[in-house]
């Protein structure tokens, strides 16, 4: 027999870090009081053994597995677990059928946890939902996707969605302190001296994911060699060096991607380019494609800013193309001036009004025809039809401005502000309507 083949002489891999120190009862879980604090429903709903099916919804390391192993270790349910990037639906079927079979044999209802539930798809989800609606089994499912995106809505409807918070720090900091003191499944065993500013280090990089401080702490721990009083001390540049380049929660299809380019464009529109500054570092840190990010620039330029500065529209522009042509890492420059350019630019949205109002007007309004001396006379015959016959042309008058008629409607679409360069067009429409120009 081969060695890696013998049995008795293949050892499990031990469990990382994380894996050991996650909590076994409500009393050792961390954070999340807003839905397992005392007398909140969630708690409630674990201590009376009374749990329905439940979408459990947040950012990696947050809890998520932690409270389904915590509602296992409570329940009197038969508890089966299944990963949605390896189970399809010949195993949910068979998920099914033994609940069915358990309920019959002893009145035991099965509870189901599904890990990363936002892999399923619809044909797989559906499945699930008939049981699921009948209580058994009931449905517990981890995503880290925006369940309203990811889960049919008939799935939805039957589940309780929970969201649960990234961890603060001194949260994070109280698991490293826990972890490093407990000497059955910590790292309380070993002589370890842990400086404030290395634990703070981690607390604060992880950025609310307690498995990643964690695994952090446990790589810095087994790998520093001892000191001469055969104590491993963990200095910051220890921590800094084990947890290296923190991994941001960005997902290119998911809410992070959407609420992320939200505040960026909301941050612009708000005249703070900090605060822009930061949601565009943030995009680009996370492999954003910088095109997306350019064309909401452009967008944002003809939006919010309009003609109160028509400059942005060409910075914003002249970025977009900036961007395609020098590519990362470079295009975060041109990237950033723009967005500083927009954000500090006066804003108007009479331009972008004025095309939702006509654009309305098209579609809910009767369609006007173009006006005979307007439309195209270019043709031959074109005069016999009476096309273009009384048209005006401006050039030929002072000021080459001349009042008539190049819309059959009174309706006002664009209304100019007095911020910025729209005060000079507000200024110079009003001139236009002069009474002794409408007499030309």
């Amino acid at each position: 027999m081969d060695l890696f083949e013998s049995p008795q002489l293949v050892a499990a891999p031990p469990q990382p870090l994380a894996a050991r120190m996650r909590p076994r009862q409500l009393s050792e879980f961390v954070g999340q009081e807003h839905i397992v604090g005392p007398g909140k429903l969630l708690r409630r709903a674990i201590e009376a053994d009374r749990i329905t099916s439940l979408i459990l919804y947040g950012p990696p390391g947050t809890g998520k597995t932690a409270l389904a192993h915590i509602i296992a270790q409570a329940t009197r349910a038969h508890v089966e677990q299944l990963n949605a990037t390896a189970a399809g639906v010949a195993e949910l079927r068979e998920v099914i059928v033994r609940a069915k079979a358990r309920v019959q044999a002893d009145g035991r209802r099965t509870i189901l946890f599904v890990d990363e539930l936002h892999r399923f798809n619809k044909a797989q989800q559906d499945v699930l939902m008939p049981d699921v609606e009948r209580g058994n089994p009931s449905l517990i499912g981890a995503t880290t996707f925006n369940p309203f995106f990811a889960i049919v809505p008939a799935l939805l409807s039957r589940s309780l969605v929970c969201e649960l918070k990234a961890l603060a720090a001194t949260q994070i900091r109280l698991l490293l302190e826990r972890a490093l003191r407990d000497a059955e499944r910590g790292l309380g065993a070993m002589a370890i001296r842990a400086e404030d500013a290395a634990l703070d280090h981690l607390a604060t990089v992880c950025d609310g994911d307690a498995r990643r401080a964690l695994n952090a702490l446990e790589v810095a721990a087994l790998t520093t060699p001892q000191g001469p009083d055969g104590a491993i001390v963990l200095t910051l540049a220890v921590a800094e060096e084990s947890i290296q380049k923190k991994a941001v929660v960005y997902d290119k299809d998911g809410d992070a991607h959407y609420d992320t380019i939200s505040a960026f464009i909301k941050s612009m529109r708000g005249s703070d380019p900090h605060a822009t500054l930061y949601w565009l570092a943030k995009m680009l840190y996370a492999g954003e494609d910088p095109r997306f990010i350019a064309r909401r620039l452009v967008i944002c330029a003809a939006e919010d800013v309009g003609n109160a500065d028509p400059q942005a529209l060409v910075v914003a522009t002249a970025a977009m193309h900036a961007s395609e042509f020098v590519g990362l890492p470079e295009c975060r420059i041109p990237l950033a001036q723009a967005a500083v350019y927009v954000a500090c630019a006066p804003k108007s949205n009479a331009a972008y009004l004025g095309i939702e109002r006509a654009m309305k007007d098209v579609e809910e309004g009767r369609t006007l025809e173009v006006p005979a001396h307007l439309q195209d006379a270019s043709y031959k015959g074109a005069k016999q039809l009476g096309r273009g016959v009384g048209y005006r042309y401006a050039h030929d008058v002072p000021g080459h401005h001349v009042n008539q008629e190049y819309v059959p409607t009174s309706t006002i679409y664009y209304e100019p502000t007095d911020l910025g360069f729209e005060k000079t067009i507000k200024a110079w429409l009003k001139q236009l309507k002069r009474p002794e120009e409408k007499a030309q």
